[in-house]
């Protein structure tokens, strides 16, 4: 499995581009880079992720619920992140 973070500033905060796997070591790296800008609004983009495990789908649920934007996100993971955050 493999991934790749991007990371993208503007004026409005921050954005993580995602691509590949996402799976716990995805996670990891991904809170340990949203915890440095926990000061700016941040942005999620999914577009390019393939492949999301169940640690993963919850935390695009937590981290959403707590004010991160999730873009680009594909239909199967928005319907999972809304049955975990129980609005199926």
């Amino acid at each position: 499995m493999t991934h790749r973070i991007e990371r993208s500033t503007n004026r409005r905060g921050v954005t993580f581009l995602l691509s590949g796997d996402m799976d716990s070591r995805h996670v990891a790296d991904l809170e340990a880079l949203m915890t440095s800008e926990s000061d700016r609004h941040i942005s999620l983009d999914l577009a390019d992720v393939t492949l999301v495990d169940r640690e993963a789908m919850t935390f695009l649920a937590r981290v959403e619920a707590a004010g991160a934007v999730l873009v680009n996100c594909p239909e199967y993971v928005r319907r999972w992140i809304d049955a975990e955050q129980g609005g199926a």
